[in-house]
């Protein structure tokens, strides 16, 4: 695919080395400061050029008409050169055109219609997107990181090892059956991530401390999955979001009716009393520095079940999880916008990292993928996605067992969900037409999969 991306901020940068390490792609980045894109270009084998992306005749030099897809991700105090980039870029000939946005109602129903009317086939907004996956996240608050598929029958679910686990230096295949002769159920250890390394397990590997198992089970197999590694089952009752910023604020009206507790504390005067006249009465507001942890005591953090950081401050963000989890809160969520901050954030403790652009970049990488794809998440703490695909009835792998199927290396098929049923995928396991499939891959196995499907 050709691909045009108008923006070397680090969604661009990250999007733009994404799709060039995957299939056959080729990816011009646009950006009006050259020291941005010499940057991006030292990480990924793209195309630069320096300039404006809402002028026309940088559009015809990076040759948009020719382009299959075409993504402006300036900064979101751009918003209206985005907007502008992207009906040029379709009025131009891109074939697809996507723009990051920074106001929610564009995101209407309506609204939504009416752009894509105008041409632009999707609008995204990072934060919203972000505040929804940390909602998503709390309904499985005792994991790192959750999905649910056919409606929570079929999970993937991220649990980090502790260092009082029990089992710590034991085998998978002695845990597998230890599971299989205390409980009798399903599930598959589709990858294990370690010091930022993502392996695929054998039988043979052996658990370390801090490890993050990445396991499909059925809903029922989570509780006691959770009881053999040693993870006590968490529930999110009461919340304290630090940073009154626009993903906490949107994660405060979507939790305020199912739970019993929701507060912010913010350092921001301005910022408590706007959010004290706009949002939900039944949020409560603290003025206050989240890094002061006399002051969480005091807002009595140790009886909150869940602490969400998501000031503008990455640093912020950790230090007050790490202070949380000292204090004896079971779960922690810190908003991480500096990518090179992710591992050491998961190294001191933090139980889930959320990165805006990550999730932004994932969500348009699908569009590069085929129109089997139904889902596609990238996963934190490790490199790879997890996508769902559905099996076409004339598909070269339907009637075939999973043995007899040449799967790319660093990709698995870990669950199937057929009709009303969902099970864990083995290797005597056989597709059939219009089975939903789900896939855990590393990116560099993300195309030689996408063909499999096609």
């Amino acid at each position: 695919m050709k691909i045009i991306i108008a923006g070397a901020c680090q969604v661009g940068t990250h999007l733009a080395k994404m799709l060039s390490s995957t299939g056959n792609n080729e990816i011009t980045l646009i950006d009006s400061v050259q020291e941005r894109l010499t940057a991006a270009a030292e990480n990924a084998d793209i195309v630069t050029i320096c300039g404006d992306s809402s002028s026309i005749k940088i559009l015809q030099d990076a040759a948009v008409d020719q382009a299959d897809l075409f993504v402006a991700v300036n900064p979101s105090s751009n918003q209206n050169q985005n907007l502008v980039s992207a009906l040029l870029a379709k009025k131009l000939g891109s074939k697809k055109v996507v723009a990051r946005v920074s106001n929610e109602e564009y995101l209407s129903y309506d609204n939504r219609i009416l752009f894509t009317d105008m041409g632009i086939d999707l609008l995204f907004y990072p934060e919203r997107i972000a505040a929804t996956e940390i909602v998503e996240l709390l309904k499985n608050a005792s994991a790192s990181e959750s999905l649910d598929f056919a409606r929570g029958r079929l999970q993937l679910s991220v649990l980090k090892l502790e260092e009082d686990s029990p089992v710590l230096d034991e085998k998978l295949i002695d845990f597998s059956r230890e599971i299989a002769d205390k409980y009798n159920i399903s599930f598959r250890i589709v990858a294990v991530s370690r010091l930022g390394e993502t392996i695929i397990p054998g039988p043979d590997f052996k658990f370390k401390e801090r490890d993050m198992l990445y396991i499909i089970s059925l809903r029922e197999s989570l509780s006691p999955l959770l009881k053999v590694l040693g993870r006590q089952e968490t529930v999110a009752r009461r919340v304290m979001i630090l940073g009154g910023s626009n993903i906490g604020c949107m994660v405060a009206t979507q939790l305020v009716d199912n739970t019993e507790e929701v507060k912010i504390i913010d350092n921001n005067r301005k910022t408590c009393l706007k959010m004290t006249e706009e949002l939900d009465s039944h949020i409560k507001v603290v003025c206050g520095d989240a890094r002061d942890t006399d002051l969480l005591i005091e807002e009595g953090i140790r009886g909150y079940d869940v602490v969400i950081a998501v000031t503008d401050s990455a640093e912020t963000n950790i230090l007050s999880c790490v202070a949380a989890k000292r204090l004896g809160v079971p779960k922690t969520i810190a908003g991480v916008e500096n990518i090179e901050y992710l591992r050491l954030a998961e190294e001191m403790g933090i139980d889930t990292t959320i990165n805006r652009k990550l999730i932004a970049a994932a969500k348009i990488f699908r569009l590069t993928l085929s129109d089997k794809v139904k889902f596609i998440k990238y996963m934190n703490g490790t490199n790879a996605e997890v996508l769902e695909y559905i099996v076409e009835e004339n598909s070269a792998i339907v009637g075939k067992s999973l043995k007899d199927i040449s799967f790319p290396s660093g990709a698995l098929i870990g669950g199937v969900i057929r009709g009303t049923d969902a099970f864990i995928a083995v290797g005597s396991s056989v597709l059939k037409a219009y089975d939903r499939v789900i896939v855990f891959s590393v990116p560099g196995s993300v195309a030689a999969v996408d063909k499999l499907f096609k």
